[in-house]
């Protein structure tokens, strides 16, 4: 059976990704990532929603934290959502790269044929490693910087969400069957999301355009 890597972090997007990489007849081979975030609610949900998807295995890297986000620096405050297409101080330096460096050394070493990451350049904080630029020049690391690319194996990077509204990846993980009520989004971290920061205002737009309701609880909405 054909094997893929799945970048899950216990959010919508990773969530939603597993059930698309699951509809597409691939083992399931989840990561998440120990990357000194302010909470570890998302690594519980993330075990959880590995668990629904039946996955082969799923891993847990530790990164060291190098700070400079307000993921990671509990001295710097999660704004609410500003949406004024500056990058914010949410972003993780550096985050996907690494993410999907350890995702492409465990593919290499089980064998997969495809690495899944949620990755949207339409509803999205401003992230520059969230952009179809970035997939395209990681690919190309793939195909001449592992043994399996040089070989003419292939590892293909799939973003299924790369063109999807928060609207439309609702609707795709609706219709997937996706476990949303195992996840969540909100970069603070509680019990109940927040409802104001990025995060958890862009997925209350995606699940209010699509027509359904977030089976998660919230402060405010």
């Amino acid at each position: 059976m054909k094997k893929a890597v799945v970048l899950l972090s216990g959010g919508l997007d990773s969530t939603t990704c597993m059930a698309v990489a699951k509809s597409e007849g691939y083992q399931l081979y989840p990561v998440s990532f120990d990357y000194g975030q302010r909470h570890n609610r998302e690594l519980a949900l993330a075990k959880k929603v590995a668990t629904y998807f039946e996955a082969k295995d799923h891993k847990i890297f530790t990164i060291q934290n190098v700070g400079g986000s307000a993921l990671t620096d509990s001295n710097i405050d999660v704004p609410e959502y500003e949406g004024d297409g500056e990058i914010p101080v949410t972003y993780v330096p550096a985050r996907n790269i690494l993410f999907l460096s350890y995702a492409l050394g465990y593919a290499e070493v089980i064998g997969a044929e495809a690495i899944y990451i949620g990755v949207s350049s339409v509803d999205y904080s401003g992230y520059p490693d969230c952009r179809p630029e970035f997939i395209e020049a990681f690919q190309q690391v793939v195909n001449v910087g592992t043994a399996a690319g040089v070989k003419g194996k292939g590892i293909d990077i799939k973003t299924p969400l790369m063109k999807l509204s928060k609207a439309d990846t609702v609707k795709l993980g609706l219709e997937l069957g996706a476990p949303y009520h195992l996840t969540t989004s909100c970069y603070k971290g509680g019990e109940e999301a927040c409802g104001v920061c990025d995060s958890c205002v862009l997925r209350l737009k995606g699940f209010e355009e699509a027509g359904g309701e977030d089976p998660i609880p919230y402060k405010s909405k």
